[in-house]
């Protein structure tokens, strides 16, 4: 059993920032990719950042400059540092993990979901 907990979501102006975190725990013998995606009402959802095992990231068009993704393998948690927020920024953000466990299984695990909402 794996679980992913986000937090840091929120109600932030224009311009403003947002640090996300998503902790990870339950039965992990290590965790590959882990990422961010987003889904704004009506829309579908889509990945926003991604950083690999390794360190390497991905950012979509629409948030590269601005949001910067992070994570700690010892804490099994991964950061979305959220600068220079727009109105079109807003959406429900969901953590999203590739989690080899100790019998050597591969689950892919999503958060439950947090809200960032950008509005004066």
């Amino acid at each position: 059993q794996v679980q992913l907990v986000e937090s840091g979501g929120g109600l932030v102006q224009p311009g403003g920032s947002l640090r996300l975190s998503c902790a990870a725990s339950g039965s992990i013998f290590t965790i590959r990719e882990m990422g961010w995606y987003r889904q704004a009402p009506g829309k579908q959802r889509e990945l926003a950042a991604m950083i690999s095992s390794g360190g390497g990231t991905y950012y979509a068009d629409s948030v590269k400059g601005r949001f910067t993704i992070s994570r700690d393998n010892a804490k099994n948690t991964v950061y979305l540092q959220m600068n220079s927020l727009k109105p079109e920024d807003t959406a429900v953000y969901y953590c999203n993990a590739d989690i080899l466990t100790p019998g050597r299984a591969y689950i892919n695990s999503w958060g439950q979901g947090t809200q960032v909402t950008v509005s004066s």
